[in-house]
């Protein structure tokens, strides 16, 4: 060993004050484990000499054993030490260096052959970590110094051995690794802190809003009805494409046919009293005037049936261009009575989508044409769409919930590329003008504030 090649110090003291100065000028955990397994061995005369620890709640790591630099082969005799270490962790955590013979032992069969087999009958046990709870951080990182002697060191050496130990475990306990915390002057700290919230508040960001949107048609037709009565048939389903000329709807004639009838009762009567007055005038002079009379009610008639006949041919409305029909339930207009003028569906072009938005006014901000729209349907909710603002209200009006909202108008940027059937609603986020975070945040409560206290 390195240690029998020095020489020996003339006395005990100093040999036990040499090897504490070794101990103390030892830089790491392994320089020490080294300096305790093979410098002490001048003292104690021991066969063997190793430093354990146990890492975690099952495994034990050798640290050094005395004539080796550091144990990396996977030996019997190590995988042996590493088992018994745990063995004598779990029965043996002393905060004192301490004794053991192996005839004293209740050992597992397994360990008792292995000791019979490559220790002496003395082990001295020296703990570098107390077990000590409120010094020591549970059975994870303790650590031990075995030394193996053929016997038990003599009466005078072992107060010399128990101040070494302490030397020993000082020296452990000081080389453990810790983590440098970064500390500042408390002062400084708020104001770093404080620095970084400003840098924050101040970074810059678009300012959006959230609102309902719908996908309708850039050229659509507002079909209304041409004259008070009752829708009798809807004569298309909602959404379907329709030609120029194909019938949409069909208002109730039975009030109109009864009219026209009559209409055309009182006509031939008309017609029957003038036969007779021109009969009859050929031999009194007289009657010419009541043919005046009866031409006038029977052109009153003729014009009256021409305008109920008008009328019923309008009962009938038919697409004035090709597009989709746009209503909501066929259900919901059978039977109905409507007015004049009154929408009942719209005939939409699918070749020109746009979108319609319903801002809150409530989350009004503050948009121009050219605004960048991106829309998220319901229906393609991994799709979102791009839009651009075309169009914008100055005054709100109730939407469909009855929330004063302005409408906005978008056009798709790319609508072949991504197609988007009529109809299809969903969600749409309008972009403003870049603003700081801090504004972006504040703005709404600000807002209220301002309505509370008219400040």
């Amino acid at each position: 060993m390195s240690a029998s090649e020095t020489p020996r110090p003339a006395s005990l003291p100093a040999l036990v004050l040499a090897l504490r100065d070794r101990a103390m000028t030892a830089a790491t955990r392994t320089e020490l484990a080294f300096s305790i397994a093979n410098d002490s061995y001048p003292l104690l005369r021991f066969r063997q000499a190793l430093v354990v620890e146990r890492r975690s709640a099952s495994k034990v790591q050798v640290h050094c054993v005395s004539g080796l630099a550091t144990p990396k082969e996977r030996t019997p005799f190590l995988n042996w030490v590493e088992t018994l270490g745990g063995w004598l962790d779990q029965h043996y955590s002393p905060s004192e260096a301490r004794l053991l013979l192996r005839e004293q032992l209740d050992l597992p069969p397994s360990l008792a052959e292995g000791w019979a087999q490559w220790w002496p009958e003395v082990l001295w046990l020296v703990p570098l970590n107390p077990a000590d709870p409120a010094t020591s951080r549970g059975p994870a990182g303790r650590a031990w110094a075995l030394f193996l002697l053929e016997q038990a060191p003599p009466e005078p050496l072992r107060p010399q051995l128990a101040g070494l130990a302490y030397s020993w475990r000082y020296c452990w306990q000081a080389l453990a690794p810790r983590r440098r915390a970064l500390r500042l002057p408390r002062r400084r700290l708020w104001w770093l802190v404080l620095v970084a919230v400003v840098a924050i508040l101040l970074l810059p960001v678009r300012l959006s809003a959230l609102a309902p949107a719908e996908i309708i048609s850039l050229d659509s037709t507002a079909i209304t009805s041409p004259l008070d009565g009752v829708v009798a048939d809807m004569l298309v389903e909602p959404n379907q494409a329709v030609d120029a000329g194909t019938p949409l709807l069909r208002l109730d004639r039975s009030e109109l046919e009864s009219r026209a009838e009559v209409l055309r009762r009182q006509l031939d009567v008309a017609r029957a009293e003038l036969d007779a007055a021109g009969n009859l005038a050929f031999d009194d002079r007289s009657r010419l005037a009541d043919m005046t009379r009866l031409r006038g009610q029977q052109a009153q008639r003729q014009a009256e049936l021409t305008a109920i006949e008008a009328r019923l041919e309008r009962t009938l409305v038919v697409a004035p261009a090709a597009g989709v029909a746009v209503y909501s339930d066929r259900d919901d207009w059978e039977g109905r009575p409507v007015t004049t003028g009154e929408r009942i569906l719209r005939l939409a072009d699918p070749a020109q989508p746009a979108v319609e938005i319903q801002l809150a006014a409530a989350d009004a901000i503050a948009l121009a044409p050219g605004a960048e729209v991106t829309v998220f349907l319901s229906a393609q909710p991994l799709t979102p769409l791009k839009a651009t603002l075309t169009r914008t209200s100055y005054a709100t009006q109730p939407d469909a919930d009855g929330i004063d909202a302005y409408r906005l108008l978008a056009r798709l940027d790319d609508a072949d590329a991504t197609p988007a059937r009529l109809g299809l609603h969903g969600t749409a986020k309008v972009y403003g003008e870049r603003v700081s975070l801090g504004y972006y945040l504040l703005r709404r409560p600000l807002a209220t504030l301002r309505a509370w206290t008219g400040w």
